[in-house]
């Protein structure tokens, strides 16, 4: 595939599961899932995910939410904890972007990518009701989240398969989380 042309590679064909338990679970549908082949990757290789779906979270003890962009297991993004609002959401709809660019390439660890983010829904602290403004919007930039410097992800094997996959963590079982669509997009492969 040229450099410079975006392809898709996973797109939702139907919902995720529901995650309403706390540790990280897969919240991909199957579909979305795909694997990169040893070696497609190049530096400035790029990945660009769009998501959408619903979630929701408890009055006063909501915890926190947390999405991660993992490659054969290796977390490559994480947002960090993204606090929820102490006021109730049942069923609000979110939106997430996030862009990776691949730095290096290589076995063992040597492979990383850096990555920016973005997390929106009233569901998300400090957002206003529907009726009194907009939804809140958390940026987080690789594995530092919403309240670090940004950093370069963490270090993974390129020079084997690895299957492309996103989890969702939260700190209570109260919430609920669920991917409706997604379109995992890649440009710079070498092959795939």
């Amino acid at each position: 595939m040229p450099s410079g042309y975006w392809q898709p590679y996973g797109v939702s064909t139907a919902d995720g599961p529901a995650v309403t338990a706390t540790g990280g679970l897969t919240c991909l549908p199957v579909t979305a899932k795909f694997t990169i082949p040893p070696n497609a990757l190049q530096i400035n290789s790029m990945f660009r995910i769009t998501a959408q779906g619903r979630i929701s979270c408890v009055v006063t003890t909501p915890g926190t939410a947390r999405l991660d962009v993992r490659l054969g297991g290796t977390v490559m993004f994480d947002t960090g904890a993204l606090a929820l609002n102490t006021v109730a959401k049942t069923t609000l709809p979110w939106w997430f972007d996030c862009l990776i660019v691949i730095r290096a390439i290589g076995s063992g660890t040597s492979a990383n990518g850096f990555g920016f983010g973005r997390f929106q829904s009233e569901a998300v602290v400090g957002s206003p009701l529907a009726s009194t403004g907009g939804s809140g919007s958390l940026i987080s930039a690789s594995a530092s989240g919403p309240e670090t410097a940004p950093a370069v992800g963490a270090g993974f094997d390129s020079t084997v398969s690895n299957t492309f996959d996103m989890f969702f963590t939260q700190t209570v079982t109260t919430g609920s989380f669920t991917v409706h669509n997604i379109c995992i997009e890649a440009a710079g492969l070498a092959s795939l």
